[in-house]
């Protein structure tokens, strides 16, 4: 009996002690609705993202032979644009990152327009006011091979205009640089979705 009355008083102890934590230790605050909608905000702009390297495989589309890669590699300067794309005419063609990385309808469409979150005019990718996704030309050789290499100050692969997840268009025609609001560069020949790049 002795031993059950002192398993209990050791029970009621341990009780009150954790009872006294308890109270003595202090709430934490609520976080307030503007500090929750901030976090939110930064979670969704990929604000803690510090992707440097993105990649796009390029598909042809109904009835063509357009193919071929595109990289986006994250230097001081800007982000390094590399294309290599084969199987389109010999010529310029516009070359640009569109709104939805979606490259399911046959003809392309499904990308969208431009990726436009700015909300600019269309203009080539050396002016100070365009697309995000106005990349200008890619010129293809006789052997209907075209590449392309440049620094771009206006990509981003991380923040709130972050190019990743979005679609890139190859067009049958040459962008004009002027005519609104695609610079009038025709079909679509071939469609990628860019990705994050395996930089292991």
């Amino acid at each position: 009996m002795t031993l059950f009355k002192n398993i209990s008083i050791s029970l009621c102890a341990m009780l009150l002690a954790v009872g006294c934590a308890q109270q003595d230790t202090p709430e934490q605050e609520p976080q307030s609705e503007p500090q929750m909608q901030q976090e939110a905000e930064q979670t969704m702009s990929g604000a803690a993202t510090d992707y440097s390297k993105a990649v796009a495989v390029i598909h042809p589309t109904e009835g063509n032979e357009a193919s071929g890669t595109v990289t986006f590699t994250a230097t001081g300067d800007g982000v390094q644009v590399q294309a290599e794309i084969e199987g389109i005419e010999e010529g310029k063609h516009g070359f640009h990152i569109h709104q939805y990385g979606d490259c399911t309808a046959p003809d392309g469409t499904s990308a969208g327009g431009h990726y436009n979150p700015e909300g600019t005019e269309h203009a080539g990718p050396d002016a100070d006011t365009r697309h995000v996704g106005d990349m200008g030309n890619i010129e293809a050789d006789a052997e209907g091979v075209a590449t392309k290499d440049y620094v771009d100050s206006k990509i981003t692969l991380n923040g709130p205009n972050s190019i990743i997840g979005h679609g890139i268009i190859i067009h049958a025609g040459e962008d004009d640089l002027e005519s609104q609001p695609t610079g009038a560069a025709g079909p679509r020949l071939g469609c990628g979705v860019i990705g994050i790049a395996n930089t292991e």
